[in-house]
């Protein structure tokens, strides 16, 4: 192709650069550009994976080689999503790693910003525990039922569960097993703790799953109750009557 006899080009330049020429053009300037002002090892959204390419962890995005990727970190979508990120940090008032003061603390008219005082408790060991099988005299449907003891908890601290599914915990090897999965119980200043239970969906019904604490007693007391194979099969399917 002439490159010399197209519009606008003048003898011995080659011709006017196009489209990709003006692209590729300007990402290795804005390389060359982020090679001076940024240091990938300290770039906290900078990660390599397992098959060699690199990923920006803030934006969700994959690029091939680290050039790319300090081209990405100068466009629009990069910088929207750190503003973004520095201003969620400052309505949460996270702590400044460099000041040691609280980003974006509440101000005091007249006067200098709050500092949000975070607390560092001791843990002082395990609670104690009892675990009770249970079947439900109706549905047969089998359960579990956990009683802990909090003694030394203070006043207003309720203890407080979640799930977790085996792909999250890094404790047990191997991570995938699909057929446990974790209850986690925590209270302050106590240690939390796990307990494994079968991977079964839970029947959040009412008088299925419940929880309490008894604050004369400072015992905890969590109740649930598996859904049976048939419901756990078809808890999907519309119009189906338990």
């Amino acid at each position: 192709m002439d490159q010399q006899n197209r519009a606008g080009s003048k003898k011995g330049g080659g011709g006017v650069a196009g489209f990709s020429e003006t692209n590729a053009d300007r990402r290795e300037r804005l390389r060359k550009l982020a090679l001076e002002t940024i240091d990938l090892e300290k770039d906290p959204y900078f990660f390599k994976n397992h098959v060699g390419s690199f990923e920006c962890k803030l934006c969700l995005t994959v690029h091939v080689n680290d050039g790319s990727y300090l081209a990405h970190t100068q466009g629009r979508k990069h910088q929207t999503n750190l503003a973004r990120r520095a201003a969620k940090e400052q309505a949460e008032g996270r702590i400044d790693p460099i000041t040691g003061l609280p980003i974006g603390g509440a101000a005091v008219p007249g006067g200098a910003p709050t500092i949000q005082v975070r607390k560092n408790l001791v843990k002082i060991g395990r609670p104690g525990y009892r675990i009770t099988k249970i079947r439900d005299s109706k549905t047969r449907q089998e359960g579990l039922r956990f009683q802990l003891q909090y003694p030394e908890i203070s006043t207003e601290i309720m203890p407080r569960h979640r799930f977790m599914s085996a792909f999250e915990q890094r404790i047990e090897s191997p991570m995938d097993n699909k057929q446990f999965q974790y209850l986690l119980i925590a209270a302050e200043p106590y240690e939390t703790v796990g307990f494994k239970i079968p991977s079964k969906e839970i029947d959040r019904r009412a008088g299925k799953f419940w929880t309490h604490y008894d604050k004369d007693t400072n015992e905890y007391f969590l109740q649930l109750l598996f859904k049976a194979d048939r419901e756990e099969r078809y808890s999907g399917v519309p119009g189906l009557h338990r």
